[in-house]
């Protein structure tokens, strides 16, 4: 029984979420040939003041616009 945990910034939709459940799932199906009904997919959303990069807040790298290496929501 897979059990995958992907952890994210807030902001992406139920509907972005909704195709990473369904992507991954699909992919631990045909990579490892997966039950999908006994496959697990959770989605654990951060806020951007709780995640660091570099020793910086992902909140302060978008607000100073330093985001040439993470996403730009």
């Amino acid at each position: 029984m897979p059990y995958v945990e992907l952890n994210l910034t807030v902001g992406a939709t139920k509907e972005q979420k909704a195709q990473l459940v369904e992507g991954i799932t699909d992919l631990l199906v045909k990579v490892l040939n997966k039950n999908p009904s006994s496959t697990q997919i959770v989605i654990k959303e951060v806020p951007v003041d709780s995640w660091g990069i570099a020793g910086r807040s992902v909140k302060s790298l978008r607000k100073e616009g330093d985001t040439a290496f993470i996403s730009k929501q």
